[in-house]
Protein backbone atom coordinates (compact mmCIF):
# COMPACT_ATOMS: atom_id res chain seq x y z
CA UNK A 1 0.00 0.00 0.00
CA UNK A 2 1.60 3.24 -1.19
CA UNK A 3 -0.90 5.39 0.68
CA UNK A 4 -1.03 6.25 4.36
CA UNK A 5 -4.58 5.74 5.67
CA UNK A 6 -4.51 6.54 9.40
CA UNK A 7 -8.20 5.92 10.04
CA UNK A 8 -7.89 2.37 8.71
CA UNK A 9 -4.94 1.47 10.96
CA UNK A 10 -5.08 -0.24 14.33
CA UNK A 11 -3.12 1.37 17.15
CA UNK A 12 -1.50 -0.22 20.17
CA UNK A 13 -3.33 0.52 23.46
CA UNK A 14 -1.55 3.20 25.46
CA UNK A 15 -1.27 1.03 28.57
CA UNK A 16 0.73 -1.55 26.57
CA UNK A 17 3.25 0.93 25.18
CA UNK A 18 5.84 1.55 27.96
CA UNK A 19 9.17 -0.01 26.98
CA UNK A 20 11.80 -1.90 28.97
CA UNK A 21 15.32 -0.54 29.27
CA UNK A 22 16.52 -3.33 27.03
CA UNK A 23 13.96 -2.40 24.38
CA UNK A 24 15.20 1.19 24.52
CA UNK A 25 18.88 0.21 24.30
CA UNK A 26 19.14 -2.15 21.35
CA UNK A 27 22.28 -2.86 19.34
CA UNK A 28 23.49 0.05 17.18
CA UNK A 29 23.97 -0.29 13.44
CA UNK A 30 27.44 -0.93 12.00
CA UNK A 31 28.60 2.39 10.59
CA UNK A 32 30.75 0.63 7.98
CA UNK A 33 27.93 -1.58 6.71
CA UNK A 34 24.79 0.52 7.21
CA UNK A 35 22.93 1.83 4.19
CA UNK A 36 23.20 5.62 3.99
CA UNK A 37 19.42 6.00 3.99
CA UNK A 38 19.00 3.79 7.04
CA UNK A 39 21.29 6.28 8.79
CA UNK A 40 19.23 9.24 7.53
CA UNK A 41 15.98 7.62 8.67
CA UNK A 42 17.45 7.10 12.14
CA UNK A 43 18.62 10.72 12.28
CA UNK A 44 15.32 12.17 11.12
CA UNK A 45 13.09 10.03 13.35
CA UNK A 46 15.19 11.00 16.36
CA UNK A 47 14.43 14.63 15.54
CA UNK A 48 10.76 13.92 14.87
CA UNK A 49 10.37 12.30 18.29
CA UNK A 50 12.32 15.08 19.98
CA UNK A 51 9.99 17.66 18.40
CA UNK A 52 6.94 15.73 19.63
CA UNK A 53 8.30 15.74 23.18
CA UNK A 54 9.06 19.47 23.08
CA UNK A 55 5.64 20.26 21.59
CA UNK A 56 3.91 18.18 24.27
CA UNK A 57 5.81 20.01 27.00
CA UNK A 58 4.70 23.34 25.53
CA UNK A 59 1.06 22.22 25.46
CA UNK A 60 1.27 20.95 29.04
CA UNK A 61 2.55 24.35 30.19
CA UNK A 62 -0.15 26.33 28.43
CA UNK A 63 -3.31 24.20 28.31
CA UNK A 64 -5.69 24.72 31.26
CA UNK A 65 -7.38 21.29 31.30
CA UNK A 66 -5.95 18.70 33.77
CA UNK A 67 -7.16 15.84 31.57
CA UNK A 68 -5.20 17.22 28.63
CA UNK A 69 -2.09 17.57 30.80
CA UNK A 70 -2.37 13.95 31.95
CA UNK A 71 -2.86 12.68 28.41
CA UNK A 72 0.12 14.71 27.23
CA UNK A 73 2.26 13.27 30.04
CA UNK A 74 1.45 9.72 28.94
CA UNK A 75 2.02 10.35 25.23
CA UNK A 76 5.16 12.34 25.97
CA UNK A 77 6.63 9.51 28.05
CA UNK A 78 6.26 7.06 25.17
CA UNK A 79 7.61 9.53 22.62
CA UNK A 80 10.57 10.09 24.92
CA UNK A 81 11.23 6.35 25.05
CA UNK A 82 10.95 6.19 21.26
CA UNK A 83 13.55 8.91 20.94
CA UNK A 84 16.00 7.06 23.18
CA UNK A 85 15.46 3.80 21.30
CA UNK A 86 16.14 5.51 17.97
CA UNK A 87 19.04 7.66 19.09
CA UNK A 88 20.73 4.63 20.65
CA UNK A 89 20.86 3.04 17.18
CA UNK A 90 23.76 5.39 16.44
CA UNK A 91 27.10 3.62 17.09
CA UNK A 92 29.63 4.99 19.54
CA UNK A 93 32.42 4.86 16.95
CA UNK A 94 30.60 7.25 14.60
CA UNK A 95 32.33 10.58 15.11
CA UNK A 96 30.56 13.92 15.45
CA UNK A 97 31.55 15.01 11.94
CA UNK A 98 30.47 11.66 10.45
CA UNK A 99 27.08 12.05 12.12
CA UNK A 100 27.00 15.64 10.88
CA UNK A 101 27.45 14.51 7.29
CA UNK A 102 24.47 12.23 7.85
CA UNK A 103 22.49 15.21 9.13
CA UNK A 104 23.23 17.18 5.98
CA UNK A 105 22.36 14.23 3.76
CA UNK A 106 19.03 14.20 5.61
CA UNK A 107 18.62 17.91 4.94
CA UNK A 108 19.34 17.60 1.22
CA UNK A 109 17.36 14.50 0.31
CA UNK A 110 14.48 15.11 2.72
CA UNK A 111 14.01 18.71 1.58
CA UNK A 112 14.19 17.68 -2.07
CA UNK A 113 11.60 14.94 -1.55
CA UNK A 114 9.24 17.30 0.26
CA UNK A 115 9.66 20.03 -2.37
CA UNK A 116 9.01 17.65 -5.27
CA UNK A 117 5.72 16.61 -3.69
CA UNK A 118 4.57 19.93 -2.17
CA UNK A 119 1.21 21.19 -3.52
CA UNK A 120 1.54 24.75 -2.16
CA UNK A 121 3.75 26.85 -4.52
CA UNK A 122 4.98 29.20 -1.77
CA UNK A 123 5.88 26.37 0.60
CA UNK A 124 7.62 24.56 -2.28
CA UNK A 125 9.64 27.70 -3.07
CA UNK A 126 10.69 28.02 0.56
CA UNK A 127 11.84 24.41 0.56
CA UNK A 128 13.77 24.84 -2.69
CA UNK A 129 15.40 28.00 -1.35
CA UNK A 130 16.76 26.37 1.81
CA UNK A 131 17.69 23.19 -0.08
CA UNK A 132 20.56 24.99 -1.80
CA UNK A 133 21.88 26.21 1.55
CA UNK A 134 21.85 22.79 3.21
CA UNK A 135 23.42 21.40 0.05
CA UNK A 136 26.34 23.79 0.53
CA UNK A 137 26.61 22.83 4.21
CA UNK A 138 27.20 19.22 3.18
CA UNK A 139 30.12 20.39 1.03
CA UNK A 140 31.64 22.58 3.78
CA UNK A 141 31.41 19.79 6.35
CA UNK A 142 32.95 17.35 3.85
CA UNK A 143 35.94 19.70 3.73
CA UNK A 144 36.10 19.67 7.52
CA UNK A 145 35.93 15.85 7.55
CA UNK A 146 38.86 15.75 5.14
CA UNK A 147 40.80 18.32 7.19
CA UNK A 148 40.40 16.91 10.71
CA UNK A 149 39.99 13.16 10.12
CA UNK A 150 41.32 12.62 6.60
CA UNK A 151 37.91 11.19 5.76
CA UNK A 152 36.04 11.03 2.48
CA UNK A 153 32.37 12.09 2.67
CA UNK A 154 31.55 9.51 -0.01
CA UNK A 155 31.95 6.84 2.67
CA UNK A 156 28.94 8.41 4.40
CA UNK A 157 26.68 9.49 1.51
CA UNK A 158 27.60 6.40 -0.57
CA UNK A 159 27.17 8.18 -3.90
CA UNK A 160 23.48 8.81 -3.29
CA UNK A 161 23.90 12.57 -2.75
CA UNK A 162 26.28 14.89 -4.59
CA UNK A 163 28.93 16.63 -2.49
CA UNK A 164 29.64 19.98 -4.13
CA UNK A 165 28.99 23.66 -3.40
CA UNK A 166 25.54 25.18 -3.38
CA UNK A 167 24.58 28.73 -2.42
CA UNK A 168 27.74 29.77 -0.52
CA UNK A 169 27.26 29.57 3.23
CA UNK A 170 29.13 32.86 3.66
CA UNK A 171 26.34 34.76 1.86
CA UNK A 172 23.49 32.89 3.57
CA UNK A 173 23.62 35.01 6.74
CA UNK A 174 20.58 37.26 6.98
CA UNK A 175 19.00 39.77 9.30
CA UNK A 176 16.17 38.20 11.36
CA UNK A 177 13.68 40.39 9.45
CA UNK A 178 14.50 38.38 6.34
CA UNK A 179 13.40 35.12 7.97
CA UNK A 180 9.77 36.24 7.87
CA UNK A 181 7.46 34.04 5.75
CA UNK A 182 3.77 33.78 4.85
CA UNK A 183 1.76 30.97 6.43
CA UNK A 184 -0.60 28.47 4.87
CA UNK A 185 -4.34 28.66 5.56
CA UNK A 186 -5.31 25.92 8.00
CA UNK A 187 -8.80 25.65 6.50
CA UNK A 188 -7.68 25.18 2.89
CA UNK A 189 -4.15 23.76 3.07
CA UNK A 190 -3.65 20.21 1.79
CA UNK A 191 -2.88 17.62 4.46
CA UNK A 192 0.37 16.89 2.61
CA UNK A 193 1.44 20.52 3.09
CA UNK A 194 0.78 20.22 6.82
CA UNK A 195 2.75 16.98 7.05
CA UNK A 196 5.65 18.48 5.09
CA UNK A 197 5.58 21.49 7.41
CA UNK A 198 5.77 19.44 10.60
CA UNK A 199 8.51 17.25 9.11
CA UNK A 200 10.83 20.03 7.98
CA UNK A 201 10.45 22.10 11.15
CA UNK A 202 11.33 19.09 13.31
CA UNK A 203 14.23 18.06 11.09
CA UNK A 204 15.82 21.49 10.95
CA UNK A 205 15.25 22.08 14.65
CA UNK A 206 17.16 18.91 15.49
CA UNK A 207 20.01 19.91 13.19
CA UNK A 208 20.29 23.31 14.84
CA UNK A 209 20.32 21.74 18.31
CA UNK A 210 22.87 19.07 17.35
CA UNK A 211 25.35 21.58 15.94
CA UNK A 212 24.99 23.83 18.98
CA UNK A 213 25.49 20.92 21.36
CA UNK A 214 28.40 19.22 19.57
CA UNK A 215 30.38 21.93 17.79
CA UNK A 216 32.16 22.83 21.02
CA UNK A 217 33.46 19.28 21.37
CA UNK A 218 36.24 19.92 18.86
CA UNK A 219 39.50 21.54 20.06
CA UNK A 220 40.29 22.77 16.54
CA UNK A 221 39.35 26.45 16.13
CA UNK A 222 38.16 26.20 12.52
CA UNK A 223 35.88 23.29 13.40
CA UNK A 224 34.34 25.17 16.32
CA UNK A 225 33.77 28.29 14.22
CA UNK A 226 32.32 26.34 11.28
CA UNK A 227 29.79 24.65 13.55
CA UNK A 228 28.92 28.04 15.02
CA UNK A 229 28.44 29.52 11.55
CA UNK A 230 26.27 26.75 10.16
CA UNK A 231 24.28 26.38 13.40
CA UNK A 232 23.11 29.96 12.90
CA UNK A 233 21.94 29.20 9.36
CA UNK A 234 19.98 26.27 10.77
CA UNK A 235 18.41 28.68 13.27
CA UNK A 236 17.40 30.85 10.32
CA UNK A 237 15.88 27.81 8.64
CA UNK A 238 13.87 26.87 11.72
CA UNK A 239 12.67 30.47 11.99
CA UNK A 240 11.51 30.62 8.39
CA UNK A 241 9.97 27.15 8.32
CA UNK A 242 8.00 27.47 11.55
CA UNK A 243 6.34 30.63 10.23
CA UNK A 244 4.82 28.65 7.35
CA UNK A 245 2.36 27.10 9.84
CA UNK A 246 -0.99 28.77 10.50
CA UNK A 247 -0.89 30.36 13.99
CA UNK A 248 -4.66 29.97 14.23
CA UNK A 249 -4.33 26.21 14.73
CA UNK A 250 -5.14 25.34 18.33
CA UNK A 251 -2.59 23.68 20.60
CA UNK A 252 -4.41 20.36 20.40
CA UNK A 253 -4.77 20.67 16.63
CA UNK A 254 -1.02 21.23 16.25
CA UNK A 255 -0.27 18.31 18.55
CA UNK A 256 -2.61 16.05 16.58
CA UNK A 257 -0.73 16.96 13.40
CA UNK A 258 2.58 16.18 15.11
CA UNK A 259 1.37 12.75 16.22
CA UNK A 260 -0.16 12.01 12.83
CA UNK A 261 3.12 13.01 11.20
CA UNK A 262 5.06 10.57 13.38
CA UNK A 263 2.82 7.71 12.31
CA UNK A 264 3.00 8.84 8.66
CA UNK A 265 6.80 8.88 8.70
CA UNK A 266 7.14 5.54 10.48
CA UNK A 267 4.79 4.01 7.93
CA UNK A 268 6.68 5.64 5.05
CA UNK A 269 10.04 4.39 6.25
CA UNK A 270 8.86 0.88 7.03
CA UNK A 271 8.04 0.52 3.32
CA UNK A 272 11.63 1.23 2.27
CA UNK A 273 13.83 0.11 5.17
CA UNK A 274 16.49 -2.41 4.11
CA UNK A 275 17.44 -3.46 7.67
CA UNK A 276 14.83 -5.98 8.91
CA UNK A 277 15.47 -5.26 12.58
CA UNK A 278 15.11 -1.51 12.18
CA UNK A 279 12.08 -1.97 9.93
CA UNK A 280 10.45 -3.79 12.85
CA UNK A 281 11.10 -0.75 15.07
CA UNK A 282 9.44 1.55 12.53
CA UNK A 283 6.39 -0.75 12.33
CA UNK A 284 5.99 -1.04 16.10
CA UNK A 285 6.39 2.68 16.70
CA UNK A 286 3.86 3.40 13.95
CA UNK A 287 1.18 1.43 15.80
CA UNK A 288 1.93 3.38 18.98
CA UNK A 289 1.75 6.73 17.20
CA UNK A 290 -1.63 5.87 15.68
CA UNK A 291 -2.91 5.48 19.23
CA UNK A 292 -1.37 8.84 20.17
CA UNK A 293 -3.09 10.48 17.22
CA UNK A 294 -6.40 8.89 18.17
CA UNK A 295 -6.04 10.19 21.72
CA UNK A 296 -5.44 13.71 20.41
CA UNK A 297 -8.55 13.36 18.25
CA UNK A 298 -10.54 12.36 21.35
CA UNK A 299 -9.30 15.40 23.27
CA UNK A 300 -10.17 17.72 20.38
CA UNK A 301 -13.67 16.28 20.25
CA UNK A 302 -14.17 16.61 24.01
CA UNK A 303 -12.65 20.03 24.64
CA UNK A 304 -13.07 21.81 21.31
CA UNK A 305 -16.21 20.10 19.98
CA UNK A 306 -14.58 19.34 16.62
CA UNK A 307 -14.17 16.14 14.66
CA UNK A 308 -10.66 15.28 13.51
CA UNK A 309 -12.02 14.38 10.05
CA UNK A 310 -13.21 17.96 9.64
CA UNK A 311 -9.75 19.24 10.55
CA UNK A 312 -7.76 16.95 8.26
CA UNK A 313 -10.30 17.01 5.41
CA UNK A 314 -8.63 13.83 4.10
CA UNK A 315 -8.59 10.14 4.86
CA UNK A 316 -5.35 9.53 2.96
CA UNK A 317 -1.92 11.17 3.05
CA UNK A 318 0.10 10.71 -0.12
CA UNK A 319 2.67 10.32 -1.46
CA UNK A 320 4.89 8.80 1.20
CA UNK A 321 8.07 10.57 2.30
CA UNK A 322 10.99 8.65 0.82
CA UNK A 323 14.75 8.92 1.13
CA UNK A 324 16.11 8.49 -2.38
CA UNK A 325 18.73 10.08 -4.62
CA UNK A 326 17.74 13.54 -5.85
CA UNK A 327 20.80 14.57 -7.83
CA UNK A 328 18.91 15.67 -10.95
CA UNK A 329 16.36 17.64 -8.96
CA UNK A 330 19.03 19.43 -6.91
CA UNK A 331 20.96 20.29 -10.08
CA UNK A 332 17.83 21.82 -11.63
CA UNK A 333 17.23 23.96 -8.55
CA UNK A 334 20.90 24.97 -8.49
CA UNK A 335 20.72 26.11 -12.11
CA UNK A 336 17.52 28.08 -11.59
CA UNK A 337 17.70 29.50 -8.08
CA UNK A 338 21.28 29.89 -6.89
CA UNK A 339 21.04 33.70 -6.76
CA UNK A 340 17.63 33.95 -5.04
CA UNK A 341 17.38 35.92 -1.80
CA UNK A 342 14.43 36.58 0.55
CA UNK A 343 12.95 40.08 0.78
CA UNK A 344 9.56 41.13 2.19
CA UNK A 345 8.48 37.48 2.51
CA UNK A 346 9.13 36.88 -1.20
CA UNK A 347 12.13 35.55 -3.15
CA UNK A 348 13.96 37.84 -5.57
CA UNK A 349 17.15 37.78 -7.62
CA UNK A 350 20.27 39.11 -5.96
CA UNK A 351 20.47 41.88 -8.54
CA UNK A 352 16.96 43.07 -7.59
CA UNK A 353 17.57 43.47 -3.85
CA UNK A 354 17.03 47.02 -2.57
CA UNK A 355 20.08 48.96 -1.44
CA UNK A 356 18.68 49.10 2.09
CA UNK A 357 18.26 45.32 2.39
CA UNK A 358 18.69 44.68 6.11
CA UNK A 359 20.87 41.62 5.56
CA UNK A 360 23.68 43.59 3.93
CA UNK A 361 24.57 45.20 7.24
CA UNK A 362 24.05 42.00 9.21
CA UNK A 363 26.25 39.97 6.87
CA UNK A 364 29.00 42.58 6.97
CA UNK A 365 28.94 42.39 10.76
CA UNK A 366 29.14 38.61 11.21
CA UNK A 367 31.69 38.11 8.42
CA UNK A 368 33.89 41.03 9.50
CA UNK A 369 36.62 38.69 10.78
CA UNK A 370 36.26 36.09 8.04
CA UNK A 371 33.89 33.25 7.21
CA UNK A 372 34.87 29.77 8.51
CA UNK A 373 32.92 28.17 5.64
CA UNK A 374 35.35 29.80 3.19
CA UNK A 375 38.46 29.13 5.27
CA UNK A 376 37.80 25.39 5.57
CA UNK A 377 37.82 24.93 1.79
CA UNK A 378 41.38 26.25 1.51
CA UNK A 379 42.51 24.36 4.61
CA UNK A 380 41.26 21.13 3.07
CA UNK A 381 42.97 21.99 -0.22
CA UNK A 382 39.70 21.69 -2.10
CA UNK A 383 38.88 23.27 -5.43
CA UNK A 384 35.66 23.17 -7.39
CA UNK A 385 35.65 20.34 -9.90
CA UNK A 386 33.13 21.97 -12.23
CA UNK A 387 34.44 25.10 -13.92
CA UNK A 388 30.97 26.39 -14.93
CA UNK A 389 29.67 26.09 -11.38
CA UNK A 390 32.80 27.71 -9.97
CA UNK A 391 32.37 30.68 -12.27
CA UNK A 392 28.68 31.05 -11.41
CA UNK A 393 29.39 30.98 -7.67
CA UNK A 394 32.25 33.45 -8.11
CA UNK A 395 29.94 35.88 -9.92
CA UNK A 396 27.30 35.58 -7.21
CA UNK A 397 29.87 36.35 -4.50
CA UNK A 398 31.11 39.33 -6.50
CA UNK A 399 27.58 40.62 -7.04
CA UNK A 400 26.81 40.21 -3.34
CA UNK A 401 29.97 42.15 -2.44
CA UNK A 402 29.10 44.90 -4.92
CA UNK A 403 25.50 45.17 -3.71
CA UNK A 404 26.65 45.14 -0.10
CA UNK A 405 29.18 47.92 -0.68
CA UNK A 406 26.52 50.01 -2.40
CA UNK A 407 23.98 49.27 0.31
CA UNK A 408 26.36 50.07 3.17
CA UNK A 409 27.33 53.33 1.46
CA UNK A 410 23.66 54.28 1.37
CA UNK A 411 23.33 53.96 5.16
CA UNK A 412 23.53 57.42 6.79
CA UNK A 413 26.53 57.93 9.07
CA UNK A 414 25.69 58.18 12.77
Amino acid sequence: MAQFKPFDMEGMPLEEQPMTWKDMSTAPYDKKAVDAYTRTRVILMNGIENNAVLMSHAVARMHPEPEVKKAMAMIRRIDSQHQVAINWLNPADQSVIETTLGYEQVAVDLTANLAKNEPDPYVKQTLDFALLEDFDHLYRYSCLYDYIEGGDAEAIVQGKTDVKPGRPTSIEHRHPDDSMRKHYDKDTADIKTKMNYVTIVAGEQQTMLYYRAHGSMYPDDIARRLYAEIAEIEEQHVSQYELLGDPRETMLEKLALVQLNEAYLYYSYAQHESDPRIKGIWETHMKMEIAHFNECARLIRKFEGRDIHDILKADVVEPLIVFESNKDYVDRVLDAQLDLMPNNREYVRLRDLPDDWASFGYQAKVNAKGAPSEEIVSKAGRELAQRDQAEKIKKIKQEMARKMEKGMAAVPAR
